[in-house]
């Protein structure tokens, strides 16, 4: 992502301490997201939903935690090692290194792919050079695969439930990251997008891949 931060520092300070309390809030979620709003108002500015003739699968129940590996993504003919990571100084997520660009970080503090809850997957968009793992991230659209390898040698397989492109301004934390069915097995996958904002040194919006657990191969 040229050196950019994928999210505001206070968001992902925000976030780290409502992952801690996600066990206690599940049931006081919406279960399904909000309408998409313009970009006159605050919210998301752009979504992409299940269109005409596209049936979602029923989600299957939730694995023991086990540490992903690697991730494949069918439709963009992506595959790509995960790596654990933290968050970093700044407070942002700890995507791999730029001369790791074409590796996916898994945000350790979270819930692992598979496991019950929103596990988080992070990449980069591109670097100075060139592209990177998530360069057609935005490509994806409901009914796609993603499937994680993990360390217990399952694959999980999820189903791309919604695309949603979210303004930096004005990101909804909540939304993104937040469960979306109590219980569930979900997956985020998030990356840059928008313009590139030289001042700033980071682009002006985000990817969020919103996907959930329909099966597993061992």
């Amino acid at each position: 992502m040229r050196g950019g931060r994928l999210l505001p520092a206070l968001t992902w300070t925000l976030l780290l301490g409502a992952t801690l309390t996600w066990a206690a809030e599940l049931t006081d979620v919406d279960p399904a997201p909000p309408a998409a709003r313009s970009r006159d108002g605050a919210g998301p500015a752009a979504s992409a939903a299940p269109g005409p003739g596209v049936r979602l699968p029923a989600a299957r129940r939730p694995l023991p935690p086990s540490p992903p590996v690697r991730i494949a993504v069918p439709s963009l003919e992506l595959g790509a090692p995960v790596v654990p990571r933290p968050l970093d100084a700044s407070g942002a997520p700890g995507t791999p290194p730029a001369e790791m660009a074409g590796a996916v970080g898994w945000w350790q503090r979270g819930p692992a792919p598979g496991a019950a809850g929103p596990a988080l997957l992070a990449g980069h968009l591109d670097t100075a050079s060139g592209a990177a793992v998530f360069h057609r991230l935005g490509e994806l659209r409901p009914g796609a695969e993603i499937r994680v390898h993990r360390s217990d040698g399952r694959a999980a397989r999820f189903t791309v439930e919604d695309v949603w492109t979210l303004d930096r301004d004005r990101f909804d934390a909540r939304l993104a990251y937040g469960p979306r069915r109590p219980g569930r097995a979900e997956l985020r996958l998030v990356t840059c997008a928008g313009a590139w904002d030289e001042a700033a040194r980071a682009y002006t919006a985000n990817v969020v891949i919103s996907a959930y657990l329909t099966g597993s191969d061992e």
